[in-house]
């Protein structure tokens, strides 16, 4: 039987469905839901706990407690400020020791999957438990993209690696050859509300919103992912479709992604980044 599974389960669709993959196929789970990220509700099928951002302690302590040896990160999580974590003493000495809650994201991860390491956890990858998640090659949309957007898929892929080489984001929308938006760490929906919202929006119109893995990216943790919601956030900016990394960025739901791309009129392809 495969180890006991730890979910840190942030919002959206992904821990939901590792949660009910363990379910169905046997694997033991527990589920620790992150407060003011994940909704309890949503987990009631399968053990859990509630926990504040900060009690990383308290989480550490109770899946040690309840077995689990592999940990899993999914779902959305929101960075609180410093000022509102209220650090339990882990925590508090994990801050001290690695100082890096201000800076990328990735960087931050990598310093949190360090020392859970050092605890005696192994920590997987999303796509380790299930592997059917990740963006395959080519177009998988009824809209394809014409060679003007293949160009700007190009010029969006290099303006990407370059953000995410720095650690500050894994998206950007290009247009004309022009990368014309990028991700700041607010996210890939405050970027393309942006667009909507804002006079650069004509510019952006027909548009490709182009996200990849970074170059240093831990696979495990953080992967580039679209939803349906995406897609909505994408026709409301005007864009004509969205471009992945294959085999490195996760569809939250591939069916109904497929489904919401083909009735907005938008391409989804995967590319070999």
């Amino acid at each position: 039987m495969l180890p006991k599974l730890g979910i840190i389960a942030g919002g959206g669709w992904l821990p939901r469905q590792l949660a009910k993959h363990c379910k169905q196929s046997g694997r033991p789970v527990f589920v620790i839901v992150l407060r003011d990220q994940a909704d309890l509700d949503d987990f009631t099928s399968v053990p859990n706990a509630a926990y504040r951002i900060g009690a990383a302690g308290g989480m550490i302590k109770r899946l040690r407690a309840e077995g689990a040896e592999d940990l899993v990160f999914a779902g959305s999580v929101r960075k609180p400020p410093l000022s509102a974590l209220r650090p339990d003493l882990w925590s508090a000495n994990f801050l001290m020791r690695s100082t890096v809650f201000s800076k990328g994201d990735d960087t931050l991860l990598r310093a949190v999957i360090s020392a859970l390491e050092s605890e005696g956890f192994r920590v997987v990858g999303a796509d380790d438990v299930l592997p059917d998640i990740l963006a395959p090659s080519g177009c998988i949309s009824r809209t394809a993209p014409s060679d003007s957007h293949m160009c700007d898929i190009q010029v969006g892929e290099l303006a990407a690696k370059a953000l995410g080489a720095e650690d500050k984001g894994q998206a950007v929308v290009a247009k004309d050859g022009v990368a014309v938006a990028q991700e700041d760490r607010r996210g890939t929906a405050a970027m393309l509300n942006d667009l909507a919202v804002s006079g650069h929006h004509s510019e952006a119109i027909g548009g490709v919103l182009v996200k990849v893995t970074k170059p240093a990216q831990d696979r495990r943790v953080d992967l580039p992912a679209i939803g349906c919601e995406t897609i909505e956030q994408a026709k409301a900016a005007g864009l004509a479709g969205i471009a992945v990394s294959a085999g490195g960025a996760i569809l939250l739901d591939r069916e109904a992604i497929v489904a919401a791309a083909d009735q907005a009129g938008l391409f989804v392809i995967g590319i070999d980044a």
